[in-house]
């Protein structure tokens, strides 16, 4: 055997006794932090959707339970607001009402429920003002993503000689119907 050949088979064993196990575990570990994600992003929709309203308690308890993963999270919110349209034949004339309505979403969105959930006023943190207030029928949607590159992305990355780039490895949407508007 020659001095090449050595190298390459004690690489070989370096990455098979060494890398690719931890790589085990740092996918392991992603997955351990998926679930947490999956839980916190569940938990506070589901509290959205039953109460009726995001208060500034809820969104920094749910940001704190991200938080706690160690990884940096981009979070999407979306709130389509249920409204109505009467249909006429001509709208100048109230009597042309045609006994039925238009169905469409109002589309909100996390810039804009922001700006309710932390004004920039100073006002008290349980203040109703501070509450992004839905409707029952509303639907409400929360996307969370992963920014940083996780451990078991490095490793992937430096296994197969790579770079996946941006790619969120944890990634988490979930919404649904309001169901309850508890304003108190």
């Amino acid at each position: 055997m020659d001095a090449n050949s050595k190298l390459v088979a004690a690489f070989l064993a370096l990455a098979l006794l060494v890398v690719y196990p931890l790589y085990q575990a740092a996918e392991r570990h992603d997955d351990q932090i998926q679930t947490v994600v999956h839980q916190a992003v569940t938990e506070f929709v589901d509290a959205a959707r039953t109460k009726g309203y995001i208060s500034p308690q809820m969104y920094l308890q749910f940001n704190e339970r991200l938080g706690a993963t160690g990884n940096v999270y981009e979070v999407s919110i979306e709130h389509l607001h249920k409204k109505y349209n009467p249909v006429y034949t001509d709208p100048a004339n109230p009597a042309s009402f045609q006994n039925s309505f238009d169905t469409y979403y109002d589309g909100h969105y996390t810039e804009e429920i922001m700006k309710v959930i932390f004004p920039e006023a100073n006002i008290p943190e349980d203040s109703d003002t501070r509450k992004y207030k839905l409707a029952v029928n509303d639907f409400i949607k929360v996307q969370v993503k992963n920014k940083n590159r996780t451990m078991a992305t490095i490793l992937n990355d430096f296994i197969l000689v790579g770079n996946s780039g941006d790619v969120p490895k944890i990634f988490m949407p979930y919404g649904g119907m309001v169901l309850n508007e508890d304003y108190e």
